[in-house]
């Protein structure tokens, strides 16, 4: 379930939604999202390294 939640938020079609009219809310989740993304980024990055050194 958190997966699928997480999936939806990341998804690009809901990013580019009108979810509200308040521009600061929309902005903080834009934030969030580009956050979450380069989290997961960084740790595939650290997997691939870990993997790679012998």
């Amino acid at each position: 379930m958190f997966f699928k939640r997480l999936g939806y938020y990341l998804d690009p079609r809901t990013l580019f939604g009108r979810s509200s009219t308040n521009v600061n809310l929309r902005f903080m989740h834009g934030i969030n999202r580009i956050s979450i993304l380069m989290f997961l980024m960084c740790i595939v990055v650290m997997v691939v390294r870990a993997c790679t050194r012998s």
